[in-house]
């Protein structure tokens, strides 16, 4: 570095603000022009629509939509519950495959069509890009999330009754009250997929293939999926990104138990400074010529 690159230039923060700005919009055109994309948004989208209509006829139907999980006993009481339930439903399945191929796609993707190398061409704006990619991502995330909770409301309004709402601890608050819990529900899910952005992110630098890529991404994601279902593994499920998951279901209960959210806001950040870190170090030193 020249003595000249070493001293301050004045202005060159708002600079640096204004090219990571420019880096994320190109970069959530990029994630959200993809008809890929478009259509994993869509499934998400009619993933609520389908589990409404199938606890709508069940609760008509001969057996009354008696039994089952607490969630859809819920849903057929008040609407509102189907936001929950299908979140419940998609957050282990669904969201982390289609933000595995978003995340795995984001590097690679580049790499392989060759547009890598022209956004690489002043070696200072590979921390920022990185950044882009990941913000990106995290974007992504609250639309995949925003995708499911938006037709849930919408479907379970149509479908069943909206008043006051029984938490899972048996007390019951207004419809004025439960809203903002489905909203903090909601966020509190797509927060949840940052350590899996920043895995995809840094398993994106490994490869100049997208497609092995995001199939290593959403193996990785089934993989410890299954392994967190062993009891057996007790020792290290506490560590695995996807063990926290369902930890929004505590902020149903009154008063709201924040332990495991926060034990799982907490992984998260950890898989984020670590792979994002790895992430970085690959990308950092990263020959743009292949």
């Amino acid at each position: 570095m020249s003595q000249a690159e070493a001293l301050p230039v004045p202005g060159r923060r708002p600079q640096t603000a204004a090219g990571f700005l420019a880096l994320f919009r190109n970069e959530l055109h990029l994630t959200f022009r993809r008809m890929r994309t478009l259509v994993l948004l869509g499934i998400l989208a009619l993933l609520p629509v389908l589990i409404g209509v199938i606890i709508k006829v069940n609760t008509d139907g001969p057996h009354g939509g008696d039994g089952g999980p607490s969630f859809i006993a819920q849903t057929t009481q008040n609407g509102l519950f189907l936001v929950f339930t299908s979140l419940a439903v998609a957050l282990p399945i669904f969201l982390p495959m289609t933000v595995g191929v978003v995340a795995g796609d984001s590097v690679a993707g580049e790499a392989s069509t060759g547009t890598l190398r022209y956004l690489l061409v002043a070696p200072a704006g590979r921390t920022r890009l990185l950044a882009a990619k990941f913000t990106a991502g995290l974007a992504f995330c609250l639309a995949a999330t925003a995708a499911v909770a938006v037709t849930a409301l919408a479907t379970g309004a149509a479908l069943f009754p909206l008043g006051d709402v029984t938490l899972l601890s048996g007390d019951t608050v207004g419809l004025a009250d439960a809203l903002p819990r489905a909203l903090l529900v909601a966020a509190m899910v797509a927060l949840s997929l940052a350590g899996l952005v920043a895995i995809g992110l840094f398993i994106s630098t490994l490869t100049g293939s997208g497609i092995a890529a995001m199939a290593a991404t959403v193996v990785l994601v089934i993989t410890v999926q299954i392994l967190d279902g062993f009891p057996q593994l007790d020792a290290i499920r506490p560590f695995l990104f996807t063990h926290y998951w369902l930890s929004f279901a505590n902020l149903l209960r009154e008063p709201m138990y924040w332990d495991d959210v926060l034990k799982n806001l907490g992984l998260q950040a950890a898989y984020v400074a670590v792979f994002g870190s790895a992430a970085w170090a690959r990308f950092a030193s990263r020959d743009i010529s292949a």
